[in-house]
């Protein structure tokens, strides 16, 4: 069924999106299982803000650091005096954002293959194949119970090496690409139902507030594109491939590549009017994404001029990423034509309910 996008204001809590149906409902009862596990290690943490490494049992204990943000307030977009400035980075808003942690480099190969290559059979659509199962040869009323990891829906095996030849294969110190916004999410939740952490894909505003990591230049190191090269892969330093993570100057707050190697997928529908939705003042703002596309890509890649670096700097996905892909209907988990194209993760302070926690994870849209 295909949904309209509707005028939406900004918005990251569920009231103003409550009335819009659950996207996915037959998954409900592993996000509430999850829910469980993430509400019973909360009570036992402490709330404390500080940097810390996570562990993911299903990736062979691959670790990816966690970088505390603090909330506060910044300005969103571009001032029109702003050099390559484009129209969709307007108007700039005034905006809230609440605390969380976010990865300290883009997911790698190390924490996402496992994931895409996870040794079960999948239907199309990520769930579990039960009557052709690669890992026994057992009838299905003869198998141990399945793990709520197993249960996440998941990728079926990708068609071409989505490495695309690019540095050393799956190599762990080079970012996961050619993935979609669904793929992206429903990573998260795996990762959540190892570690008992909920994490998602940011928002776009919580992506460019950790951009900018206090400043308010086009940069988060200055105006000047010539410094680019300490601090990101772009087309003019790149040799046409992505990058080992974390090999160039980080940002103020300690992130590594906001700038260039991969461009990196957020939880927003795009809109090219997405700010004048908002107005200052507003928390967390979001727009839900209704429709497979456009949603929104930040950061820009090692296949872009400097100006698509910049921190306002925005993109939409679009299906022609998946042009060579020759499923019919096209793959919801391959972006075959995006070697370009990333994603890290975060994890709020605040636990949301179970509702929000299962939108974050299935608001894929429904329509190519």
């Amino acid at each position: 069924m295909s949904r309209r996008l509707l005028a939406l204001p900004l918005v990251l809590t569920a009231s103003a999106f409550a009335t819009e149906p659950l996207p996915h409902p037959e998954l409900l009862p592993t996000t509430k299982k999850i829910h469980e596990l993430i509400e019973k290690e909360a009570a036992v943490e402490a709330a404390a803000m500080k940097l810390y490494t996570e562990k993911a049992p299903q990736a062979e204990n691959a670790t990816l650091d966690l970088i505390p943000i603090k909330g506060g307030e910044f300005t969103i977009g571009s001032p029109d005096s702003e050099p390559k400035r484009k129209a969709d980075e307007g108007p700039q808003r005034k905006l809230k954002i609440e605390p969380f942690w976010m990865e300290k480099t883009e997911v790698t190969w190390d924490l996402y293959q496992p994931f895409m290559d996870n040794r079960k059979a999948r239907n199309k659509d990520g769930t579990l194949n039960r009557d052709n199962d690669l890992t026994t040869s057992e009838p299905p009323e003869q198998r141990d119970g399945e793990s709520l990891v197993d249960v996440v829906t998941q990728p079926t095996p990708p068609h071409l090496p989505m490495h695309f030849g690019m540095g050393e294969g799956y190599s762990k110190q080079y970012p996961a690409i050619g993935v979609t916004a669904h793929a992206a999410s429903k990573f998260c939740e795996w990762l959540s139902a190892q570690t008992g952490h909920f994490y998602r894909l940011p928002t776009e505003a919580e992506w460019e507030y950790a951009c900018r990591a206090g400043t308010t230049t086009a940069y988060s190191f200055g105006d000047d594109p010539a410094k680019l090269d300490e601090y990101a892969w772009s087309v003019g330093n790149s040799e046409y491939q992505y990058q080992k993570v974390a090999t160039k100057k980080p940002n103020p707050w300690g992130l590594y590549d906001m700038h260039g190697n991969v461009a990196e997928l957020c939880l927003d529908q795009y809109a090219a009017d997405a700010y004048a939705r908002a107005k200052d003042g507003d928390t967390n703002p979001w727009l839900p994404v209704l429709k497979r596309y456009p949603t929104v890509v930040r950061g820009g890649s090692w296949n872009d001029d400097p100006e698509k670096l910049r921190s306002a700097a925005r993109l939409g996905t679009d299906p022609a990423w998946k042009m060579i892909d020759p499923q019919l209907p096209k793959s919801l988990w391959y972006f075959t034509n995006a070697p370009w194209l990333g994603f890290r993760i975060i994890r709020p302070l605040k636990v949301p309910s179970v509702e929000e926690m299962h939108r974050y994870w299935n608001m894929d849209g429904d329509t190519e």
